[in-house]
């Protein structure tokens, strides 16, 4: 692992979670938290360095310190304070434009670890069962954080041809779930009602946030017989789960809402604070997105501790039970289905002369 360890995002939950494992380990002689806000939770000994990755300033970090590794934590969907959504896409974009920028003119840095998301795939109705890291999408993502990440892998894979002796690897992050998490999916499936689209039922995908923190340390981690991981790499748990499936285990019923006006009901969901219910956003509330993990296993050797329903199950004892708890939701479901089963038994229940000689 290298010596000197820079990592951007601090200030949010897992920005701190990762800076503090790294302080942890004793082959890292200094890790450096960047964020352009103070962070509110402990970086253990790390030293926080308040700098904007929009600004050149984030050169002369990298230059001063002697960074070898930077680890790029701040590409996300949600902002930390005032801003809004443009503040987030110019964190995304500009900042990452920025930072690789500035880890193109320091010689001292030799390894970068992107933080990503499957969302760069799309959701679009011809899509493929299952996506692999090389499967072009049917159609680019037009709006919101996807488009920010199909971006920010742009940029990183011109920087990868520029300092072709940096090893570079991307990391494409399933929606992460968890009692911590701030993702704009865990925004909407914190609402008391879900709302949906009208005879769609999207299969979703979801990995950990500590499984989140595990894999990043293995990507920075030497291999003992090879150099350092490059690539681009899934990261999911196993399994899936519908959209209706999540709504039960919650607890929070659903309103679906015909296609045509899901857009309005987007507008209405972001002045009530879900700030990344874009159409990118509602594309996969429609559509959904399934992804192969198999390089993520054979290539980078990391297995979740997770899997999707478990990675939800954590989500939802910490978020608690919504106003349709899931127990007195699956009694009604079954009185239900035995009231219809009795009907539909009728008259044939009873035992014809035949039957009964």
């Amino acid at each position: 692992m290298g010596k000197v360890v820079l990592v951007t995002g601090a200030a949010r939950q897992l920005g701190g979670r990762l800076v503090r494992s790294l302080g942890r380990d004793a082959r890292i002689d200094r890790v450096i938290a960047v964020d352009a806000v103070v962070p509110e939770h402990g970086l253990g000994g790390a030293e926080f360095v308040r700098t904007d990755i929009r600004q050149p300033a984030i050169g002369r970090v990298l230059a001063e310190h002697g960074v070898d590794t930077v680890v790029h934590l701040d590409v996300t969907g949600t902002p930390l304070g005032a801003g809004g959504r443009t503040a987030v896409k110019e964190t995304n974009v500009i900042g990452t434009m920025q930072l690789l920028g500035a880890c193109q003119k320091t010689p001292t840095v030799r390894r970068l670890v992107v933080k990503s998301s499957t969302s760069v795939y799309g959701s679009a109705p011809r899509d493929p069962a299952v996506f692999t890291e090389t499967t072009p999408p049917k159609s680019l993502p037009s709006g919101g954080f996807a488009k920010d990440a199909v971006e920010v892998e742009g940029y990183v894979r011109g920087f990868a041809r520029r300092r072709p002796d940096v090893a570079v690897c991307v990391l494409r992050f399933a929606n992460i779930l968890g009692p911590d998490a701030d993702s704009p999916l865990a925004e909407f499936l914190s609402l008391p009602v879900l709302p949906t689209v009208f005879g769609y039922d999207p299969r979703l995908q979801f990995v950990h946030e500590d499984d989140v923190i595990d894999v990043l340390l293995l990507a920075l981690r030497e291999p003992r017989r090879a150099g350092p991981v490059s690539g681009t790499f899934n990261i999911a748990g196993d399994g899936v789960l519908l959209l209706s499936q999540c709504s039960r285990r919650l607890g929070r019923p659903t309103l679906p809402v015909p296609l045509p006006a899901v857009t309005w009901v987007g507008s209405a969901l972001r002045t009530v604070g879900v700030t990344d219910f874009s159409p990118e956003q509602i594309r996969l509330l429609t559509h959904g997105r399934v992804v192969s993990t198999e390089q993520m296993r054979r290539t980078l050797g990391f297995t979740p501790r997770y899997t999707t329903p478990e990675t939800f199950a954590d989500f939802a004892r910490a978020r608690g039970a919504g106003p349709l708890p899931p127990q007195t939701l699956a009694r009604a479901v079954d009185r239900v289905g035995e009231a219809l089963g009795a009907r539909g038994a009728g008259p044939a229940a009873a035992p014809t002369q035949s039957d009964a000689g």
